[in-house]
């Protein structure tokens, strides 16, 4: 990917106002062409093991440079990052899916289904109760230990769940409310020629993580 990506989005950091952007809109345009680019690449290679997003293209699967800033503290108009949500149903479907994140010094890769409502966390949850053995393979796979950071997120019940028993001995597993796995990316890694490989690498391994959440939300 061009160096071009990221040094637009350290220089929006530094200027995050209407005026700096519209007169800088051509480097914008330049970086979201390229982000865009990239993504479509992706989704060819992902489509070799997840024929599910086959038929999605990278503008339905990219989220908007645009901030919501109607009920925010924050009234900064522009995001910081660039970001990808890609699944059958691009960047709308709540998942499972892999996301990319562009961020200069945070950007990363990431798989599984984030913010699920609460129906569908609860068969997350019953899928890993009953399959509690499966669930701890995939999570402790050669590739997953090595090529991620396992369950991400600390946002986590303090109790066990409702309708499941406070003595199961995998109950910290069925306290997370998102279930994700994240693949930290360094700034050197996004402009080498390997970037492509590493994403694609990544998401491979990923791939058992979703389809076993997928099979839940499907069931």
């Amino acid at each position: 990917m061009k160096k071009v990506v990221l040094d637009f989005l350290a220089l929006l950091e530094e200027n995050n106002n209407r005026e700096w952007f519209q007169q800088n809109k051509k480097q914008y345009d330049e970086a979201k062409a390229e982000v865009e680019s990239f993504v479509n690449s992706i989704i060819g290679g992902l489509a070799k093991f997840d024929e599910s997003v086959k038929y999605v293209e990278a503008k339905d699967c990219m989220f908007r440079i645009f901030r919501d800033v109607r009920f925010a503290k924050d009234k900064s108009p522009y995001k910081i990052n660039m970001g990808a949500w890609i699944t059958h149903a691009g960047r709308k479907s709540p998942g499972p899916g892999y996301y990319i994140h562009l961020q200069p010094g945070g950007s990363f890769l990431a798989a599984g289904v984030y913010m699920p409502e609460p129906d569908q966390l609860k068969k997350i949850r019953n899928e890993i109760y009953y399959n509690i053995a499966e669930f701890k393979s995939i999570l402790n796979a050669k590739d997953i230990r090595k090529n991620t950071d396992g369950l991400t997120g600390n946002d986590k019940g303090k109790i066990a769940p409702r309708d499941f028993p406070k003595d199961f001995e995998d109950i910290e597993l069925l306290k997370y409310k998102h279930y994700t796995l994240s693949h930290p990316l360094r700034d050197e890694m996004i402009a080498s020629e390997h970037f492509h490989e590493v994403v694609l690498v990544a998401f491979k391994t990923m791939y058992p993580f979703n389809m076993f959440l997928k099979r839940a939300l499907e069931g």
